[in-house]
């Protein structure tokens, strides 16, 4: 049986101008694979609101399920909610059951509910939300698009309250064989073996260590005695891998 799919759309000017880097994505990948489910493709794009929605309309058809960060603060150009309601031609606004959080975790902290922060608050209709137990602001699933912020704690915090609840398949294995090699001396067998082992993704990953080539070969499936096999195979081919 096939793993669900997923895709990620990191939304954001600051990370295209390189002024924040992205550590999502990789925190993205690794609770999906753990989970059984399989990211296939991330895109970075900017605070546009047609791109936002262009976008997100493209993949959330491709995928089983998008995955979005950044975008849903309390500022001017926090419009990631707002574009994604669009891309599916659904109503927003200021929702009770978000209000109600928003406004519980600031009473607590004695800090004023405005109206940037009542932004917040704004949730598509039919939205289901996100727990955030970080700063209460809560993220929401649309569909089969995954909405949450991309402050790396908080969207952190979110992918735990969200991905245990999701259909997820086998969780994808791997092992890493280091192999004293240069990548034309393996291509062969590696083509051979990957033709043998269709179901296993064979990469090969080289490096350049005390001016001597090398390469990581990396083995991934959900099958551990297959992705075993591979191993062992290679270990015999090229004496001294570790």
């Amino acid at each position: 049986m096939t793993n669900p799919s997923a895709a990620m759309l990191v939304i954001g000017d600051e990370i295209l101008s390189g002024r924040t880097r992205d550590s999502n994505m990789n925190h993205l990948a690794k609770q999906l694979t753990a989970h059984g489910i399989d990211l296939r493709e991330a895109r970075m794009i900017p605070d546009e609101r047609d791109v936002i929605i262009s976008t997100v309309q493209t993949l959330s058809a491709a995928y089983d399920h998008l995955f979005t960060s950044g975008g849903i603060g309390p500022t001017h150009d926090d419009i990631t909610a707002e574009a994604v309601a669009a891309a599916f031609d659904t109503p927003i606004g200021v929702r009770d059951d978000a209000r109600a959080i928003l406004q519980a975790h600031y009473d607590r902290s004695g800090r004023e509910m405005n109206e940037a922060r009542l932004r917040m608050a704004r949730i598509p209709d039919g939205a289901i939300l996100i727990d955030n137990p970080v700063s209460a602001a809560p993220g929401f699933t649309l569909q089969n698009v995954h909405v949450m912020a991309g402050v790396p704690s908080v969207f952190e915090a979110m992918v735990a309250s969200i991905v245990p609840t999701l259909a997820g398949g086998a969780p994808v294995m791997s092992q890493t064989l280091c192999i004293q090699r240069g990548e034309g001396d393996i291509a062969g067998p590696l083509s051979n073996l990957a033709e043998d082992y269709p179901d296993l993704s064979i990469g090969s990953y080289p490096f350049i260590r005390d001016g001597a080539y090398g390469s990581n070969i990396v083995v991934r499936g959900t099958d551990g005695a297959r992705i075993d096999a591979v191993i062992t195979a290679l270990a015999a081919l090229f004496p001294g891998s570790e």
